[in-house]
């Protein structure tokens, strides 16, 4: 059965850069709200991001924002079963403080926390506060994050660590009390660089379905892509793709939300974000830098063709969105499902109500009849 997460709106406007999508301003409340939606569904986890600065423009796309951890921390003392996930921006914290933090939220919800790395791609992010190393880090990105999460392991692990490596030089440092058990450690990598560090150190990495509306044939070539770049390293490695579900009663409603949120699709946002993913001028076509400059940079040369996501949209009925989330589930590779809405509140119900019940790759019983039909 394939598994399906939400990806919490823990950001103003959640994933729509748009002045006419869904404010979605971010509170502890709301998100508390989708979670327990979420695990009252069945839905197996929820994973927050973590973003220290928003875009510009009149859409206010992320510029207001939660901190991943304590707001975990808060959920997972009104959960039972879901998996939860908190991001870390690696810049901002040090490894062993990571590491309590994340044995100290596994003490509220044992063997459900499990810690989303985040190596940074919006130098201003970090610029403002004093902590961006320079543009060197681009390139060293993925060797200080494999330190950073051997350190993380030691200390879960043993209780101790001492490496010393390049960027960490740990004396006799100790945890405890330590984990319940094994922290799971994914990563949102789309380079081949990024996919290798998956490869070594990470059980799950989070792989984009591919744009546009629909799309679902090529919803698996991320994922088919992370199966050979991960197979020399002999772990198993599994991916969660991540897509927007625009649903409702019939087609035409679903793509008239859409239409609306086209509309307000913020172009000063966009540029921003143009040039904050320019800013590494190494970055392959593959990575999530340059693939986000290149949508972005597009987009402005041709305004007409601006929308406010290019993330993967399952926009129609509830029959067909739950037929394309079934076609994606049998993608080789594909271990789970992490879904955004345009309306957070009404999607998960939409979801729960609507479209889960009518999934195949969620209902056993319901695929044998198909089958046997």
């Amino acid at each position: 059965m394939v598994k399906m997460g939400v990806f919490i709106p823990i950001g103003s406007r959640g994933w729509l850069i748009s002045t006419t999508s869904p404010e979605t301003y971010p509170t502890f409340d709301l998100n508390k709200t989708v979670v327990q939606q979420a695990e009252h569904y069945g839905l197996d986890f929820a994973l927050a991001m973590i973003k220290l600065r928003g875009f510009s423009g009149p859409s206010e796309y992320w510029q207001h924002n939660l901190e991943a951890f304590t707001l975990m921390a808060g959920i997972a003392a009104v959960t039972q079963k879901i998996k939860l996930y908190a991001s870390i921006a690696l810049l901002t914290l040090p490894p062993a403080l990571a590491a309590r933090m994340t044995a100290t939220i596994d003490s509220i919800a044992p063997g459900r926390f499990g810690v989303n790395i985040v190596t940074g791609w919006q130098p201003k992010e970090y610029q403002q506060m004093g902590l961006w190393p320079g543009d060197e880090h681009f390139r060293r990105r993925y060797e200080y994050a494999g330190e950073y999460v051997q350190v993380m392991k030691d200390l879960w692990e043993t209780g101790v660590s001492n490496l010393q490596g390049e960027y960490f030089k740990m004396d006799d440092c100790k945890l405890s009390p330590r984990p319940s058990g094994h922290i799971d450690i994914v990563a949102a990598c789309a380079s081949d660089a990024g996919m290798r560090f998956v490869g070594e150190h990470c059980d799950y990495n989070f792989v984009g379905a591919g744009g546009g509306i629909n799309n679902v044939q090529n919803s698996g070539a991320n994922a088919q892509r992370l199966l050979d770049v991960t197979a020399p390293y002999n772990r198993e490695v599994g991916a969660y793709t991540l897509l927007m579900i625009i649903a409702d009663r019939t087609d035409e409603m679903a793509y008239a939300k859409w239409e609306h949120y086209k509309k307000g699709t913020d172009l000063q946002a966009i540029e921003w974000q143009r040039d904050q993913s320019a800013a590494d001028k190494n970055a392959t076509a593959n990575s999530t830098a340059g693939m986000m400059a290149k949508r972005a940079g597009d987009m402005l040369a041709k305004p007409e063709t601006a929308e406010p996501t290019g993330m993967l949209k399952l926009i129609g009925s509830y029959e067909k969105v739950a037929a394309m989330l079934d076609e994606i589930a049998e993608k080789p590779g594909i271990e789970g499902i992490m879904m955004t809405f345009d309306d957070f509140i009404v999607g998960m119900e939409q979801f729960g109500q609507h479209i889960q019940p009518l999934m195949k790759s969620r209902n056993p019983d319901l695929a044998m009849k198909k089958d046997a039909a």
